[in-house]
């Protein structure tokens, strides 16, 4: 959690970039990140030299090479912690003819950042500008590892709260709950095949980090936990870049963050490679067959991403391995025939858990489309018994364009710092949601369908032609109406006559 003073000091670096004529968050993001990464390429060489210098040996690794670079410039320059102190026209001059080209030949470097460096561009129009950003930059403590991703956080929290490129961003409270129900163990290989910023990515790693402590004492877990746990897909490059340094803030050394158009491609080398993936899929279009994976429209033959996403997860995972996908609701009751035979497969052919049933407000203001959590095992063998459903109707945010908290911020969240109280659940139902979840073996197969949530047998389903929809289970209460006998209410009336009558005649009275 970062405090208000550093949050003030992000809000003064994203104010200098508007007023210094640098509107789209985006851009405003981009750059930052590119300045981040060259403080922390800083970072790296300073560790060689105090390793060195302590070892009494020469370093191992030069990240700045020894001399000068093509153009003259000692790479000794290039380092933050030299050009920070330059004259402004003079940094800009190094950041721009130096350091930037030098970011771009990092490529044959085998880390994910560098890779993503290639095409890095510098478009902050004036030295005073950078001048004042890298002054902001430097005066934000990037030490502790928590601290960096919450802070890189909050500047990726105002992309979303800019507008157009929010829908990018999938609410932080939902993924965690995705990523809780999911309970990510330290043998998995987790892939999001549309990452955008890498927010499923990292919650996965952070709640590895709080649930299995030991996972980077033990040698074979680290690496891993670094090099082979995470994978992201996505074909808009400037968030491969974002979700890259997304993860490298948050401690992740390496993952697999890679341009690739999860439609279009085949996927003979990714099948049945990864055992958990975590996705909220762009959900709004079509694609036409020519562009589509072939291997996809074997599955399903459609043209509906979300139902072509659906068909991806199932030929992503291993036998065995779990999903928690956000889809509109659409697909839990469409009645086209890709429809009804993507429900089928997932209740016949695989092992269907759950439908949460999102309140239609999460994701505004940018979409008002009501959505759900699916969440399913790959076991082409069948396997569903029960199916568990829940009806959110409270994420702990107004469901509003606004979305303002509901509560204070100790008690937001799947897993608040501070229990809360039966009022309070009323507002966020999240924590409820994981508590009942861990009882759907027992206690919740118990529960009457008028409950919040509740279990359906799978015959149930088949014999409502497959619909996931929980309007179509859930039953109603109704309250119990009085009936009273027709003389008793004859009676009134008539009394109610008199009375009328009674009251005309004390008025003609009054008026003669």
């Amino acid at each position: 959690m970062i405090t208000g003073n550093i949050k003030s000091q992000i809000d003064q670096i994203w104010n200098a970039f508007w007023s210094g004529g640098i509107s789209n968050p985006l851009e405003v993001i981009e750059q930052i990140t590119y300045l981040l990464f060259l403080r922390r390429l800083d970072d790296l060489h300073t560790l060689e030299e105090n390793k060195s210098a302590r070892l009494k040996k020469p370093m191992d690794r030069h990240i700045f090479p020894a001399g000068n670079d093509p153009k003259g410039r000692p790479y000794e320059d290039l380092r933050w912690s030299r050009f920070k102190h330059f004259a402004p026209s003079d940094m800009y001059a190094v950041i721009g003819e130096h350091a930037f080209p030098f970011l771009r030949t990092l490529g044959g470097d085998e880390s994910t950042y560098a890779h993503h460096m290639k095409d890095a561009r510098f478009t902050i129009p004036t030295p005073a500008l950078l001048a004042k950003v890298v002054d902001l930059l430097d005066a934000v403590p990037m030490e502790d590892r928590d601290t960096k991703g919450d802070i890189y956080e909050y500047m990726l929290g105002k992309i979303a709260s800019a507008g157009q490129n929010g829908q990018f961003r999938t609410p932080r409270h939902i993924i965690r709950l995705m990523v809780e129900l999911t309970a990510p163990q330290p043998t998995d290989v987790i892939c999001d095949p549309a990452c955008g910023t890498a927010g499923f990515l990292v919650a996965s790693g952070e709640v590895l980090r709080e649930r299995h402590p030991n996972i980077l004492h033990d040698a074979k877990l680290r690496e891993h936990f670094h090099d082979r746990m995470f994978h992201g897909f996505d074909f808009d490059n400037t968030m491969l870049r974002i979700g890259s340094m997304n993860m490298l803030l948050h401690g992740v050394e390496n993952p697999d963050i890679r341009y690739r158009d999860s439609l279009a491609q085949d996927h003979a080398a990714e099948e049945e490679k990864y055992t958990l993936v975590l996705a909220n899929p762009p959900f709004a279009g079509s694609l036409d067959y020519e562009n589509t994976a072939k291997d996809l429209l074997q599955i399903v033959k459609t043209k509906k991403t979300e139902l072509l996403f659906l068909a991806l997860f199932l030929r992503l995972l291993k036998p065995g391995g779990r999903a928690a996908v956000i889809v509109p609701d659409g697909v839990l009751f469409g009645s086209s025939k890709a429809h009804k035979e993507l429900r089928r497969m997932l209740v016949e052919d695989q092992k269907l858990d759950a439908v949460v049933k999102l309140p239609g407000g999460v994701f505004r203001p940018y979409a008002g489309v009501s959505t759900a959590i699916l969440l399913f095992t790959k076991t082409n063998s069948g396997g569903t018994d029960l199916v568990w459903f829940y009806d959110v109707e409270a994420d702990g945010w107004s469901l509003d364009d606004k979305r303002t908290p509901l509560l204070p911020e100790d008690k937001l969240g799947p897993v608040p710092r501070i229990a809360l109280g039966e009022e309070e659940h009323a507002k966020n139902n999240l924590p409820d949601v994981l508590a009942r979840w861990a009882a759907r073996d027992g206690a919740e197969q118990e529960r009457p369908r008028t409950a919040q949530s509740f279990c359906v047998p799978k015959a149930d389903i088949v014999a409502q032609s497959y619909d996931l929809s929980l309007n179509r289970y859930k039953e109603v209460v109704h309250e119990a109406v009085e009936h009273r006998p027709p003389k008793e209410i004859l009676g009134e009336l008539v009394k109610l006559e008199e009375e009328i009558q009674r009251g005309m005649k004390e008025l003609e009275g009054m008026l003669k």
